[in-house]
């Protein structure tokens, strides 16, 4: 997955065929340098800055060239991360030959442990940190908004950009941590190391887009049910966070979460502590003869302290994912019980089977 590292013959069958990118993104929709891979704006957000700046200039004029310096600063970020070669383009490097293919077998075939950081490509790395940065940007611009009395629209609707692009920064974690599950097929692992690829390139992604707005408002639904821990099965939380929710989010809940891999993730995302802790809460108020406690009684009854009351903050939901996700891990390299991924690999993993399931169909129909 390095820059350098795979050596490919110029007449194999895994010379790369070029993609028709047209096939994943729209004509319109993307923003940006000419050229620079990286889509800095989407028509939405550019819409939604020049809104906002059309509003700052009747409440703080003084602003306005701080944040038009602010995009500024984005693009020249992503003019600097282009300079990088393409990651759909066939390039030869120092190392040998590398195309799309090449990186997508390898992704596929390391299973090595560890941080991967050394071994993924450079604009995969720098793209990260322009995503960060396009983060803390929207987040700034959604506090302006609220600061000067902007409608509650255009407040509302730069911090969901943030959520999603936060979801984006995650996606990277759950196509990985998909990729290298071999129990998967391996039509799907590819298809998942595609889209990493693009995730990669443009630092934009079409499913987590679908997917953000789902997961965002499962979230904010457990923030403010405060479920009591009791039985510690969230039947009632979950029945009442399904309810009004996405068709496809209650299917989800209805086909998979028999599987106890799925339910146990659903418990921690829920209760917000570790299928650990949940084990021994459980056996702990079981002992005591106490039928539920609050989310401000975990820490008490454990011992130790535990933030099981997360805020709603995208930055609280991404801290909540990477613990849930480390702990994931560290159950399946050493062999533990528990979940072995997160709710939100399960939960990707479900559109993407639903995504080909109606692709099949649609074929058959034709046919």
């Amino acid at each position: 997955m390095k820059d350098t590292v795979i050596k490919d013959s110029s007449a194999t069958e895994t010379d790369f065929t070029p993609i028709d990118i047209s096939q994943f993104y729209d004509d319109d929709n993307e923003t940006g340098k000419e050229g620079s891979g990286i889509v800095i704006l989407t028509p939405k957000q550019k819409n939604l800055v020049d809104e906002l700046l059309v509003s700052m200039r009747k409440a703080d004029a003084e602003r306005v060239d701080i944040i038009t310096e602010r995009m500024d600063d984005l693009e020249h970020l992503a003019a600097a991360v282009a300079r990088f070669p393409s990651l759909l383009e066939r390039h030869d490097l120092a190392g040998g030959i590398r195309t799309p293919q090449s990186l997508i077998d390898s992704l596929i075939d390391h299973q090595d442990e560890g941080d991967t950081t050394l071994q993924l490509p450079s604009k995969a790395i720098l793209g990260k940190g322009f995503l960060v940065a396009k983060i803390h940007t929207f987040s700034s611009l959604s506090k302006q908004s609220k600061r000067i009395d902007a409608p509650d629209w255009l407040t509302q609707d730069l911090q969901m950009e943030t959520v999603t692009m936060m979801f984006s920064l995650l996606a990277e974690d759950v196509y990985l941590n998909l990729i290298r599950d071999d129990s998967q097929p391996i039509e799907f692992r590819r298809q998942w190391a595609l889209s990493l690829l693009l995730l990669w390139e443009y630092r934009n992604d079409q499913t987590i887009a679908n997917v953000a707005p789902v997961l965002q408002s499962v979230w904010t639904a457990r923030r403010r049910l405060a479920p009591a821990f009791g039985t510690m099965m969230g039947t009632s939380e979950l029945l009442l966070i399904s309810i009004q929710m996405d068709e496809q989010w209650i299917q989800f809940i209805k086909q998979k979460l028999g599987d106890n891999g799925v339910s146990q993730a659903m418990e921690e995302f829920l209760f917000g502590i570790s299928f650990e802790q949940i084990r021994e809460l459980r056996s702990i108020l079981k002992t005591k003869g106490i039928p539920a406690i609050g989310r401000d009684e975990v820490s008490n009854f454990l011992g130790e302290h535990v933030k099981a009351d997360a805020g709603l903050d995208y930055r609280d939901f991404y801290s909540q994912y990477t613990v849930r996700r480390d702990n994931a891990r560290a159950r399946e390299r050493m062999k533990l019980p528990g979940p072995h991924k997160t709710l939100e690999d399960y939960f990707i993993q479900y559109v993407t089977e639903q995504n080909k399931e109606k692709q099949d169909n649609d074929t058959f129909a034709k046919s």
